[in-house]
């Protein structure tokens, strides 16, 4: 018979997993801890099966494999902290110590569950009964099953302190904090008599419920940032695959959009903060807006400039066209924006410089604060050709027109060749035609 408190443990375990996919379904990491957390619901059920059992006579042939939830369980617990890992730059810091933990951790529970199955008898009615009053620890049953366990656990525990010392993501470090402190917790039940082992679990589960709705707080707010300031495919690829996906180093061709305003320099000497902070959230707004249209990741805000991406983290094909495009519709919607701010006394525009070509992006950064950056020439003439760009202008670069297929419709206007900064010899250009 199943214990009704071990029952309710069990169904709590199963409501916190289902709670945490719910909460980040796109996120690998929630799905690999709900899997061990419906796992250990699973293995507390059949924990208490097999206890019943061997109390009750002989043990069936299946029953070895009660231990299979337990043995899923602490895998896909030990994979989600190793995801975790993944999911932070590890800049100049060695990472693999923690990571080779992790894998060894998974061999020992392996051994554990093998041991169990291999030897039902003594697992049950030694390793677990034996918290029940019906002897003790032998030192065959300490081998087989406690020592892998613990050993599991410690190294378990180690990588998770060494992930936190490499300053992970809000949101997971609270769960990692959550877990670190639980799982003691709820692991004490292993050696706790019966009657005392749901309470130590159940409290271990309430915190992990604490950390969970902290966590889904912090990833909140981070969806909303990250739906701000990043294409929605790159948001899905950060929580489907982590910033290591997203931010890794990588030498790759794309486009680069700058654009910023015309006579903003007088109008903010001549305004208030206040006015020209509401400017340029209706800008940063107006651009955000028309960016995520074509799927560009906004890099930079520099005052009344910015630096937009298209092509990276995200690979594009067409990223010269996107880029393109963006630049028109950054126009149109900018010029609207700044009509209501514009005046005869203080005029405002707009220029926007379109650029492509091999960029290295990646991250850099020291210990308190990492960047995504994006170096090579194309970002340098897109912000040349921006400069350089009249009031209401798109200025494009010869490789981004090349690299159209619809050039012939797009209007582009040959310029003079223009003598730029950075530049030894005059760079071709062309003026995107209004649409």
């Amino acid at each position: 018979m199943i214990d009704n408190t071990f029952f309710l443990t069990a169904l709590v375990s199963l409501g916190i997993a289902w709670a945490f996919v719910r909460a980040d379904p796109e996120s690998s990491t929630s799905r690999a801890l709900a899997v061990g957390l419906a796992m250990v619901g699973l293995a507390i059920i059949g924990s208490n099966i097999g206890l019943s059992m061997s109390l009750a006579g002989p043990l069936p042939p299946w029953s070895s494999l009660l231990v299979v939830p337990e043995l899923l369980a602490f895998l896909a617990i030990f994979e989600w902290v190793h995801l975790v890992r993944r999911t932070i730059p590890s800049g100049a810091l060695r990472t693999g110590f923690g990571d080779y933990a992790i894998r060894v951790a998974q061999g020992l529970i392996l051994v554990y569950g093998i041991n169990a199955m291999l030897f039902p008898e003594l697992f049950l009615r030694e390793f677990f009964g034996g918290r029940n009053g019906l002897g003790d620890w032998s030192l065959r049953a300490t081998v087989l099953f406690a020592a892998p366990i613990c050993a599991a656990m410690l190294l378990w525990f180690g990588s998770i302190v060494l992930c936190l010392n490499r300053r992970p993501d809000a949101a997971e470090r609270v769960r990692l904090v959550a877990f670190l402190i639980a799982c003691p917790v709820m692991a004490a039940g292993i050696v706790l008599p019966r009657s005392i082992a749901p309470l130590t679990t159940i409290l271990g589960l309430m915190m992990l419920v604490a950390g969970a709705m902290r966590h889904a707080q912090l990833r909140g707010r981070q969806g909303l940032f990250m739906s701000r300031f990043l294409s929605p495919q790159v948001a899905a690829l950060v929580n489907r695959e982590g910033l290591h996906a997203a931010m890794r180093e990588d030498l790759r061709e794309l486009s680069v959009v700058c654009s910023d305003l015309r006579g903003f320099t007088a109008f903010a000497g001549a305004h208030s903060s206040e006015e020209v902070l509401h400017l340029l959230r209706e800008y940063y707004d107006a651009v955000g807006a028309v960016t995520l249209e074509v799927e560009g990741t906004i890099k930079d805000y520099a005052g009344d400039g910015v630096l937009i991406l298209i092509g990276a983290p995200v690979n594009m094909p067409d990223h010269a066209a996107r880029a393109v495009a963006l630049g028109n519709r950054i126009r149109e919607v900018v010029a609207a924006l700044i009509g209501r701010w514009s005046s005869d006394e203080y005029p405002l525009g707009v220029g926007v410089g379109v650029a492509s070509g091999l960029v290295t992006v990646g991250i850099i950064g020291g210990e308190g604060r990492l960047e995504y950056a994006a170096v090579g020439q194309a970002v340098n003439l897109a912000s040349r050709l921006c400069e350089q760009a009249s009031s209401g202008e798109v200025l494009v670069d010869r490789n981004t027109c090349e690299s159209v297929d619809d050039r012939d419709t797009l209007g582009f206007e040959p310029r003079a060749p223009l003598s730029l900064k950075g530049f030894p010899e005059p760079v071709p250009a062309f003026s995107l035609g209004l649409s």
